[in-house]
């Protein structure tokens, strides 16, 4: 390895779906990019049921015919929508019929192998990328900036970009070296997850879609059963973290609460663990600026809401696609306002799903999802959000998120 300084005109910290996107849109407007991945993949991660809005964005990259080739080989299930259950009300949403236009179809993926597979795509497409190499040090330059950089034989050497873009995800590389953290509004909360060969014989279990699955005793716990086109699924549990036992053994912790819910316990009575069962907490995070000099922070490096609408790959893909055609501007020198063309771009999508994600926690759109006469109409626009088209105005329960919700919510409860 080079030891002296090595020049790039765009260096993208992670190499996760985020960054593989801006990757591949940043070369292909005929950029020098390299990607600093701390991990090697393939490696495991959450996030794993996609919403259909994230396809228009990986067409865009040139990384959509890639995922549609490898989707059987890697196990990855074809998805339509979400199913919901509540202590014997049964509720789904069909993404294909939606009120925004766009794909109305997924996957729900495994992680280690869908990032492994973008990651290949945008190397295929002329991006650098270096495995287990680990950003210590950013120094802010006039027209740049300089990374310090470990490789795996933790040898440092520097690097210089006209532009830097972080994508590490929980990694928050430059909101921690640059004291950017803020905590989020958001309650903390745990997950205890792992993957399972489900063994699930009931014929009227769709494997096209999620199951978000609410405790029959506590409302603001919910449970998530992703499957996948192999038997296997991804099963988790999220509550606060009083509502775990001190010190819980991760696998005994999610049997347990599986147990106390009668639909899931007969539903998954054949399940068996694959490999070790994992817990995170105090996951939602948020940072005083999604941008600054020469930077612009990506997907969960700037904000994570929350797992049960699966929004986070989505807002990290659109985080990618919305930066790359500023970034191209910015390096051929026009003057880009990164605050009114990014931030509060990306911001407004945000804080759509927020309003229903947090109605979720609090009981009323859980009352929405399970009324039992609702409007056609009405249904598509909520489909639309949940399917990801949380930055289509047009939808005007995405441009007045929190008022339409609001009177949405007094029509289902009264």
């Amino acid at each position: 390895m080079n030891t002296e300084n090595q020049q790039y005109d765009v260096v993208i910290i992670g190499a996760g779906p985020s960054g593989a996107v801006a990757a591949s849109l940043l070369v292909k407007r005929g950029w020098q990019v390299l990607v600093l991945e701390q991990q090697t993949f393939p490696r495991f991660s959450i996030g794993e049921s996609l919403l259909p809005q994230c396809m228009v964005y990986l067409e865009q990259a040139g990384l959509l015919d890639a995922l549609h080739e490898n989707a059987a080989s890697l196990g990855f299930q074809f998805k339509n929508g979400a199913a919901f259950q509540r202590s014997g009300e049964h509720a789904s949403i069909n993404f294909t019929e939606k009120f925004s236009q766009g794909p109305g179809t997924t996957y729900q993926v495994k992680r280690a192998d869908f990032d492994k597979c973008l990651a290949d795509g945008a190397q295929q497409q002329g991006a650098e990328i270096r495995y287990q190499h680990t950003v210590v040090a950013y120094n802010n330059l006039v027209d740049g900036a300089q990374l310090r950089v470990k490789d795996q034989l933790q040898n440092e050497y520097t690097v210089t970009a006209r532009f830097i873009l972080d994508a590490s995800g929980f990694g928050r590389v430059l909101p921690r070296l640059l004291d950017l953290e803020q905590p989020s509004d958001f309650p903390v909360r745990s997950a205890f997850f792992s993957h399972f060969k489900d063994g699930i014989v009931d014929e009227s279990f769709d494997r096209n879609k999620i199951l978000i699955n609410v405790h029959p005793i506590h409302k603001d716990i919910w449970y998530w059963l992703i499957p996948f086109s192999d038997g296997t699924a991804s099963i988790g549990v999220v509550a606060e973290p009083t509502r775990f036992a001190k010190n819980a053994e991760p696998l005994a912790c999610l049997n347990d609460f599986i147990e106390q819910d009668p639909f899931l316990a007969q539903l998954l009575n054949r399940r068996a663990a694959i490999g070790e069962a994992r817990s995170i907490s105090g996951y939602s995070a948020n940072v005083k600026s999604l941008v600054g000099s020469n930077f612009a922070l990506l997907g969960n490096a700037g904000e994570f809401l929350d797992p049960v609408f699966s929004s986070g790959v989505t807002i990290a893909l659109k985080s990618a696609a919305l930066i790359a055609p500023l970034v191209d501007r910015h390096l051929r020198g026009e003057n880009v306002d990164f605050i009114a063309d990014y931030s509060e771009p990306l911001q407004a999508g945000v804080d759509c799903f927020r309003t229903y994600v947090s109605a979720w926690y609090d009981g009323r759109f859980q009352d929405v999802i399970f009324y039992t006469e609702q409007n056609h109409q009405v249904r598509e626009m909520i489909s639309a959000i949940l399917a990801g088209y949380a930055w289509d105005t047009d939808n005007p329960f995405v441009k007045q998120s929190e008022r339409r919700l609001t009177t949405l919510v007094a029509l289902c409860q009264s």
